[in-house]
């Protein structure tokens, strides 16, 4: 019988469907291991992986700092370590906090409302195409006042960078990936030649405005596209799994009327089954993890769904409690590389959750979801509902 190590392949079809009971007993037999796949050091707990989140000094996210190259179009926030990353992050985190959120939250919510007025009665519709790509889409749009790209042409774009996430598993995913942030990036540049409307691009054009340095204005840019497509995908992917999660737990969305219970419900929904699976850093220096010796230029990959259910962090850890407070989950990652993005996320899961209890028809499952085969984010292809009048 294959170890609990072998079993572990993040594209099998069982893993896909289900990846906690694998990643608990991973988390007590072999919290620190290495995968072949991805050629890297895999964490399961959470206080290693924090850890690594944290110390950008021994752990580097960009790969140039131990010998590696980065295509042009990738450096942003996201590859960047501090302090190179500190000036680009702290002009969109100003910008964001600029912004009127709850503005977005309630036009998100009255978006979901007409949408589910569209749907009621009318028989199974998918989840993702009918509600996760157009409210993602429209929120991330919103939130950077810019026209929302069509939802059909945009889904497929995103798509193609999602998967090339999973490149060191599959490297023909590598070129389309490539081509598909080349699509992505051209958009951007049409925002910035363009007078956006207001919104955080407009308010961190107007801050670069004066800036001669040829490469932060290329950081702004890169970070831009990765913001639009990091917010929409991440967004998608965590409606689609929290829709999923409130089918399979009868009473969860009628218990989130209650204000309080909306704010950490929302919270807990993507501690329990997350959007972003995990994320990769290198070993700057040698260092130890558990019991095991990293070396120099090895790779490490905190897992973060076995992270978000370690009972060591989070008691009653595979149960879905949604006054979970504190609730320091890892389902946005940690750090200075965790999303920009994730006050607007909430945003959109609440709208959803709102929205939801605010209609007169019954969410109800409708078969068997699909999932994608990403190891990187956790995300549906399709999954069926009905909405019962």
């Amino acid at each position: 019988m294959p170890s609990v190590t072998d079993r572990y392949n993040p594209l099998d079809a069982e893993i896909l469907r289900d990846p906690y009971p694998v990643l608990a007993e991973l988390r007590m037999r072999a919290p620190v291991f290495w995968h072949t796949g991805m050629d890297s050091w895999t964490l399961t707990r959470y206080a290693d992986s924090v850890r690594v989140l944290r110390d950008h000094e021994t752990f580097a996210r960009d790969p140039r700092r131990t010998g590696g190259k980065v295509p042009e179009p990738s450096l942003s926030v996201q590859t960047l370590d501090p302090p190179q990353q500190s000036r680009v992050r702290s002009l969109f985190m100003t910008a964001l906090r600029a912004q009127d959120l709850v503005g977005v939250e309630d036009r998100a919510r009255l978006l979901v409302r007409e949408r589910l007025d569209q749907l009621a009665g009318g028989g199974p519709f998918d989840v993702v195409a009918e509600i996760a790509v157009p409210l993602s889409v429209a929120v991330v749009a919103d939130l950077l006042g810019v026209e929302p790209p069509p939802y059909g042409e945009f889904a497929e774009v995103s798509d193609a960078i999602m998967r090339s996430m999973d490149g060191g598993l599959n490297p023909a995913l590598v070129e389309p990936g490539r081509v598909a942030r080349q699509q992505l990036s051209d958009l951007v540049d049409s925002w910035f030649a363009a007078s956006a409307r207001s919104g955080l691009l407009a308010r961190v054009r107007q801050a670069m405005a004066a800036d001669p340095d040829a490469l932060t204005r290329l950081y702004v840019k890169n970070t831009a596209r990765v913001m639009f497509q990091g917010g929409y995908s991440t967004m998608a992917a965590a409606v689609g799994n929290a829709v999923h999660t409130l089918l399979a737990h009868p009473g969860a969305l009628g218990r989130m009327r209650d204000g309080a219970l909306l704010a950490t419900g929302v919270d807990e929904l993507v501690r329990f089954d997350g959007p972003v699976q995990g994320t990769t850093r290198t070993a700057v220096r040698s260092c130890r993890i558990g019991h095991v010796d990293i070396a120099p230029g090895q790779k490490v990959v905190p897992l973060f769904a076995a992270a978000n259910r370690d009972p060591a962090a989070f008691t009653r850890a595979d149960e879905l409690v949604l006054d979970r407070i504190p609730n320091r989950h890892l389902g946005y990652g940690w750090g200075p590389h965790s999303c920009i993005g994730t006050t607007v996320a909430q945003a959109g899961l609440r709208a959803l959750v709102a929205a939801l209890n605010d209609h007169p028809a019954r969410l109800a499952a409708a078969g068997e979801g699909v999932r994608h085969r990403t190891a990187t984010m956790r995300a549906f292809d399709t999954l069926p509902a009905a909405l019962l009048v």
